[in-house]
């Protein structure tokens, strides 16, 4: 097995390495006297000069690998900050070979609201041994006398059913653990995504390109109690004349190129979940078979005449407004209705406020993971000056245009950390979105002034509530005459 110590980084740790007469520190000793494999470190130091100098000093003393998870946390206290900084901290300890790892949390480094942290986690979520060290009393196993997971987890996910409290294998809701945010409105979506994946019931995802559906998808599928296969399949992305082989399988000799018998999508997604990407896209032929398959539970495959029963659920996902497709007479209604039992709307980056810095520092340190491997590898930081850049970007590709424009800015520095050049060069060319393009619209069927006015006027609320402290100066800022008037905008273009 391996054995990995996960913990935070204390004020007698970094005194240690700085030559204080405080004994060795908490961490140093813990991997002195116990040895490990491997230890994850987590600081909410940032941008402070001791913890790379801490790391170097503990290097030196042992040849064990140190893995540093920089956190930024709103307070030391912040229980929520907190727990999500080791939920991931220890879901990347594990990574694929969790049933090889042994977990170790050290509990005294950090403040008292780390600990309980680590003490929580330890009893339900990650199971691991806990230990404290004292300069006095060395390295100790800490007997907690009472288990909590079963209780807690039972509370927590309020199983409704026989079924849901019989289930063989444990709900984990670090399933959850890769969607990185500290925002109410993400925690609300990510409480809501947690308790229909509970129940079989298909769900629509809507949100602007690059929100993260499928990895909400995926999350959903991994949550749930359901033992197949995740399947993603891209409707846009098949060939009309494939779609009906692609998603319900064809016999062998059912048209020409059909050489062999070929399982489709939903048979390979039995027992699991088909992740039906930008649904909007299928072809109304293409609804009318699908709509019959999840009425009936089968599929028939192509050339051939006996139906194939199949246990699939499906999450749907689409940019559009899906409803509106139904107005156009472009979805159908009735698919629709069979498909949104449950929906879940995901809301832009800029509409997540407080994401945004805690997904930059996130990105960077995957970046750096993935990239290690690579020839002439420097590990990267991002300087203040490069990260108020980010913070004050509209993003309008959300995550996956920041992820994107991060790997770019990594290429471009030359040396380990991220200036601001490298951000402005990072990126990618836009249009005029508020002088030619709003001014210059063709006036056919698709313009509508209102909508316009409504677009514009939701931009710039929104950018001002997130660039200025009170209502009061951003009113001011839009050159509204007092507060009631921004309320009162807000409420007429439902921002």
């Amino acid at each position: 097995m391996k054995r990995v110590l996960l913990c935070w980084i204390g004020t007698t740790d970094l005194r240690a390495s700085q030559g204080e007469d405080v004994g060795e520190g908490p961490i140093a000793q813990a991997v002195e006297k116990r040895g490990f494999d491997e230890v994850h470190l987590i600081t909410n130091y940032l941008s402070d000069d001791r913890v790379p100098s801490y790391i170097e000093w503990a290097e030196q003393r042992i040849s064990t690998p140190y893995r540093l998870h920089e956190k930024e946390l709103p307070s030391p206290t912040h229980f929520g900050a907190i727990y999500e900084a080791a939920v991931h901290v220890c879901t990347a300890a594990l990574g694929e070979q969790r049933n090889q790892v042994e977990l170790t949390f050290h509990i005294s480094p950090g403040t008292p609201a780390m600990a309980a942290v680590w003490i929580i986690l330890a009893k339900t979520r990650f199971p691991a041994e806990l230990i404290e060290s004292s300069r006095d009393h060395g390295v100790q196993t800490v007997s907690v006398p009472f288990d909590i997971s079963a209780e807690y987890l039972d509370n927590l996910l309020r199983k409704p059913d026989a079924q849901l409290r019989n289930a063989e294998k444990p709900i984990e809701s670090a399933s959850f653990a890769d969607i990185i945010y500290r925002s109410e409105v993400m925690e609300r979506l990510v409480a809501k995504a947690q308790r229909v994946a509970l129940r079989n019931v298909s769900v629509l995802l809507e949100g602007e390109s690059g929100t993260g559906k499928e990895l909400f998808a995926r999350a959903i599928h991994n949550h749930s109690p359901r033992k197949g296969k995740f399947i993603a399949v891209n409707c846009g992305a098949i060939p009309q004349g494939l779609a009906e082989s692609e998603l319900f399988g064809h016999e062998k000799g059912a048209f020409t190129d059909a050489k062999a018998a070929r399982k489709g999508h939903f048979e390979a997604a039995d027992g699991g979940t088909l992740f039906l990407d930008e649904i909007g896209e299928l072809p109304k032929d293409m609804q009318v078979k699908l709509l019959r398959v999840l009425q009936e539970g089968e599929v028939v495959r192509l050339g051939a005449s006996k139906p194939i029963s199949v246990d699939v659920r499906i999450v749907a996902a689409t940019n559009r407004t899906l409803i509106e497709e139904v107005g156009e007479g472009r979805f159908r209604e009735d698919l629709f209705y069979r498909i949104v039992v449950a929906y879940l709307e995901l809301p832009a980056l800029r509409d997540r406020q407080g994401d945004l810095g805690l997904l930059i520092d996130h990105l960077i340190e995957e970046i750096n993971q993935e990239s290690e491997e690579q020839p002439g590898f420097q590990r990267k930081k991002i300087s203040a000056g490069a990260k108020n850049i980010l913070l004050n970007h509209d993003w309008p590709g959300n995550v996956r245009e920041l992820d994107n424009t991060l790997r770019r800015a990594m290429v471009w520095a030359d040396g380990e950390i991220i200036e601001k050049q490298d951000i402005e060069e990072a990126f990618l060319p836009t249009y005029d979105k508020g002088g030619k393009d709003v001014l210059n619209r063709p006036l056919d069927g698709d313009f509508s002034l209102p909508e316009l006015i409504g677009e514009i006027s939701r931009h710039y609320i929104r950018r001002a509530e997130g660039e200025f402290k009170t209502k009061t100066e951003a009113a001011e800022r839009l050159g509204f005459s007092s507060r009631q008037t921004f309320n009162n905008w807000k409420k007429k273009h439902e921002v």
